[in-house]
């Protein structure tokens, strides 16, 4: 828009501390109406709004998804976690997304696959609000704490549960950038004390809901690697941790064994300490590596 030249709305951008302000104008100028809509998006931007807050929209795993206030944005990052459940996940399959917020990683796999029951959960009303937005009638969306929600019969049939938990722990929040500590529920990104609170409430439940051979998958930080790799583990779960560096993210595979008809989830063995051996180039992209850490 002439009125308002592109250059001005990245100076204004780039003193207010915005990184990428040069990309971030020009999402603006196509967002806006009006010379005057552009100077209210400009100036929530500027005041430390996130930009997907502002717009109305995220990117993820090619798709614009709608972000409403208050609902966490999906990171750039987890699109690699995506891309280990697409490769995990048989057709049909039933996919399970807890901690849904936008609903984005749920759709993302539901889109790559040609078969799939989807459901997706989250404690946050607003979250809630816009992953039925999102997923329209591509699956179902319920309100409530992580497998609570869900029906009954979906036990023992899930084959894939993604579970992108916050794992910030508690003392670190307040360290986050503010577009994140100001603007996304606190829900979404404390993990509690040592940032493994939630992954532990799914981990422990995650075995009466997944199918034989099916899988969990979580997302979390390159220090909790070891202690999440443990946490699995200990729900009775085959873990192994795939990393790419390229997109700084850690995922935290586990894998349920099969079980005879009525009987109790096998656990895996024990004896074994550490993430195990490292198979390179298995992740899916440049600089991502399988670490695996199956028992």
């Amino acid at each position: 828009m002439s009125v308002h030249p592109l250059s001005r709305t990245a100076d204004t951008l780039r003193r207010a501390g915005c990184v990428f302000a040069e990309d971030e104008a020009a999402l603006l100028h196509e967002a806006a109406a009006s010379p005057d809509q552009l100077s209210l998006l400009v100036g929530r931007r500027a005041a430390g709004l996130p930009l997907e807050h502002v717009l109305g929209w995220a990117e993820f795993c090619g798709r614009r998804l709608a972000v409403d206030a208050g609902v966490f944005v999906p990171r750039r990052r987890t699109e690699f976690l995506v891309r280990q459940a697409v490769a995990l996940a048989p057709e049909p399959a039933v996919v399970v997304d807890l901690c849904c917020g936008s609903g984005a990683l749920g759709l993302a796999l539901a889109a790559a696959l040609d078969r799939v029951e989807l459901h997706a959960c989250d404690v946050e009303p607003a979250a809630v609000r816009c992953a039925r937005r999102n997923v329209g009638g591509l699956g179902q969306v319920h309100e409530g704490d992580l497998f609570a929600p869900l029906p009954e019969r979906l036990l023992g049939r899930v084959d894939v549960l993604l579970a992108n938990v916050p794992y910030v722990p508690s003392a670190d929040v307040e360290l986050l950038p503010a577009e994140a500590r100001v603007h996304e529920p606190r829900v979404a990104l404390d993990g509690g004390g040592d940032g493994l609170d939630v992954m532990r409430r799914v981990a422990a439940e995650a075995p009466r809901w997944l199918a034989p051979g099916g899988s969990l998958l979580v997302e979390a930080s390159e220090r909790q690697r070891g202690a999440a790799v443990e946490v699995l583990r200990g729900a009775g779960l085959s873990p192994r941790v795939v990393v790419c560096e390229e997109l700084y993210a850690t995922v935290v595979i586990g894998t349920a064994g099969a079980r005879a008809p009525g009987g109790p989830w096998p656990r895996p063995e024990s004896g074994r300490a550490g993430l195990g051996s490292v198979e390179i180039g298995s992740g899916g992209g440049r600089g991502c590596d399988d670490d695996g850490a199956g028992a």
